[in-house]
């Protein structure tokens, strides 16, 4: 015998019309309780999709075998040497003798145009006293950089070049000398000898170009291939 069975029995005997109104408000419990259900189901069916719509978006441009925090670590890498490049044109823009500091690519390569004039004194491979300060928060900020990143600055020189417009001087002349004293001014005030490249250039005589970079460790290192006898740096 069935519970609703035993609910009719204990109701007065008051003719059909009861009946048919209780049956009624039976029927109509039941069919709220089935709505609530389907609509529960249909609502976790929905958010399985959801999930696995956005799933499959992340996936595109993740792949699944790509290693979410070093994901993260490529926006973090450009920030960092956004910061960077803000200390840099910091330093150099209120400088007099400055022509120029511009971001080349946002978060990883800018360059200074200076007259070597100066920052040496006249016909003298010797920086002059008031550019110290200056080369000093620069070493301070290419020496600030975050794990897993270097800062690098590389230093050139224009010099003139040969009838052909490509040769240049071999010998120890002026611009050679620059360079040079330059980078030992630098390493001796503390900026690391693999952080710094110096050179000359034909061409826009008695200008200096500094350029700076931010640079992802790992793939600056040298790899070497089984049965090779040079490195290639990526």
């Amino acid at each position: 015998m069935s519970v609703m069975d035993d609910e009719i029995k204990k109701l007065p005997d008051e003719g059909p019309n009861t009946i048919a109104l209780f049956l009624g408000l039976y029927l109509v419990v039941l069919a709220f309780f089935i709505l609530l259900v389907t609509i529960s189901t249909i609502e976790e069916t929905k958010s399985q999709r959801v999930m696995d719509s956005l799933s499959s978006a992340f996936t595109s441009i993740v792949p699944p075998s790509a290693d979410l925090q070093t994901f993260r670590s490529k926006d973090g890498d450009v920030l960092a040497g956004q910061e960077f490049q803000q200390q840099i044109t910091g330093i150099f823009s209120t400088e007099l003798g400055i022509d120029k500091v511009e971001t080349v690519q946002p978060g990883r390569q800018m360059r200074l145009l200076m007259s070597t004039d100066s920052l040496f004194f006249n016909d003298e491979a010797r920086i002059r006293d008031s550019m110290y300060p200056v080369l000093d928060r620069a070493i301070a900020a290419l020496s600030s950089r975050p794990s897993g990143l270097r800062y690098d600055m590389e230093f050139v020189i224009g010099v003139q070049a040969g009838e052909d417009g490509k040769t240049m001087p071999t010998d120890e002349s002026l611009p050679i000398l620059r360079a040079g004293a330059f980078a030992t001014e630098m390493h001796a005030r503390g900026l690391a000898p693999e952080n710094l490249a110096v050179g000359i250039r034909p061409g826009h005589v008695g200008e200096v170009m500094i350029w700076f970079y931010t640079r992802d460790i790992e793939k600056t290192k040298l790899k070497f291939e089984e049965g090779d006898s040079f490195g290639v740096a990526e």
